[in-house]
């Protein structure tokens, strides 16, 4: 069996890498230091601090985790071989649909999706239905809330 691989930007890539980097060397002495502290205060079984620094500890060892694996298994994306005006996985595009405004999202690996930030993870609906077509076309996007037909107008 295959592992799944991530694919990400060279920029997602080193923000994965920075955040490692800070779970495993300043948040993880934070969180020793407050267990340390929490343990000063007695009785384990009744204190909250103890039991809220361990939960921490647990939350930001499974991150370290994932993080480790989106690393090992990451797939940056090269578009050189794609068209300029064709959706892939790290463009940048432009869709209207009827007379909305339009939209503007960059295609990412679902390791750094993040929509305030105008980057749609490649699994979602209307990136998935995006990749592949080219500047001009009208696609039609099968969403949970229905097909919406949107207009490629910028793919950068």
């Amino acid at each position: 069996m295959s592992e799944k691989t991530f694919p990400m930007t060279l920029e997602g890539k080193e923000k994965l890498e920075k955040e490692l980097e800070y779970l495993k060397t300043e948040k993880r002495a934070e969180i020793i230091k407050r267990i340390q502290i929490a343990r000063s205060f007695g009785d384990l079984s009744e204190n909250s601090e103890y039991e809220a620094a361990k939960d921490e500890q647990a939350f930001v060892e499974g991150r370290v985790k994932e993080v480790e694996n989106m690393l090992n298994h990451a797939e940056i994306i090269d578009n050189g071989a794609i068209d300029a005006d064709e959706v892939a996985v790290g463009k940048t595009v432009t869709f209207q649909e009827d007379d909305d405004e339009p939209e503007t999202y960059q295609i990412v690996g679902a390791a750094e999706a993040d929509v305030f930030a105008g980057k749609i993870s490649n699994e979602s609906p209307i990136a998935a239905g995006l990749i592949g077509h080219k500047l001009g076309e009208t696609v039609a996007i099968e969403t949970p809330g229905g097909v919406m037909k949107v207009k490629i107008i910028d793919v950068k």
